[in-house]
Formats: C-alpha cells, structure tokens, sequence
C-alpha cells in the first residue's frame, strides 16, 4: 500500500522566527503559522476560524526565515507531517504534538505593500538554487515592481 506525507499551507507567522543550532552547527528555525478559513454558514453568515500550525525548518531555509521573515508576514509551506513524543518532567505523563516538518519555503509578498507577485526561498539542493542563495537574497524576499523585470534573451528551452 502506498503512503503519502504531503502538507500545502498559506498563512501569516505568528511570531518572528526562532533561530537556533544543533551541536553539528545545523540550523533549526520554529514559527508560529495562522491560517484562516472563511465561509458561510446555512443563514448565509459570515464564518471565521484560524487554525494554528508550528513549523519547523532545517538547514538554509531555516537561515532564510530568520533572516528575512518577521511576525505578520504570509508564506506557503510545503512539507510533512511530525508526530512529536515525550514525558512530561511535571506531570510524568507522555505528550505529543502534531507538527510541520516544512521542506520548502516561499515568501508571498503582502497586500499591504503593493508590488509584483511571490516568489520563494530555494528549496533544499539543486545547483540553480545554490547559486541564487551565493547571489543575494532570495527571489521574493521583496516584491519588485514590474517595471524592474528584465527577461533574458538566452532561454534554454
């Protein structure tokens, strides 16, 4: 039978990002996600629930995150499930909490500010990716206005 650990999420942090590392010098970056569902009910009333989700970064993104992200600021998660597990030093019982293991990262620009569209933080690997990481900040980490997009003459395909 074939298994799939898949989650797609739009939200807003909730809180500016954690940074930390691991012992080997990996970073680890926790946010808070709100994401919001609105419709309406059978009285043809507005509904509104907010659902949250703690995500946790690895590696570069992580870096990225902390570096460029800020309380408020809406990004898409994709990434998998994580059943965390442990005894509780008060309580001695055991908990657990559902959480995000978000495998890639893309800044989405705010309607606030106006500007083009999104675009994203590389993902992990690729050698395009590792040059635009050396390059500069990350495509998206500010929406440029349409003017300044310059389309290359040499495509590829």
């Amino acid at each position: 039978m074939a298994n799939l650990n898949k989650v797609m999420l739009i939200g807003n942090l909730t809180r500016d990002p954690e940074l930390r590392y691991t012992p080997k010098g990996t970073a680890v970056a926790d946010i808070g996600l709100a994401i919001n569902r609105v419709w309406k009910d059978e009285q043809n009333q507005k509904q509104e629930e907010t659902t949250f989700v703690d995500v946790t970064l690895w590696g570069r993104q992580a870096e990225l995150a902390q570096q460029f992200l800020a309380k408020g600021n809406p990004v898409y998660i994709e990434g998998r499930l994580n059943l965390d597990t442990w005894d509780d030093k008060a309580t001695g019982q055991k908990r657990s909490k559902l959480k995000v293991i978000g495998e890639n990262l893309q800044f989405l620009s705010s309607s606030k500010g106006g500007g083009g569209g999104g675009g994203g933080a590389p993902s992990q690997g690729g050698n395009r990716q590792a040059s635009q990481q050396r390059s500069g900040p990350p495509q998206g980490a500010s929406a440029a206005p349409m003017d300044d997009f310059q389309e290359e003459d040499d495509i590829p395909f």
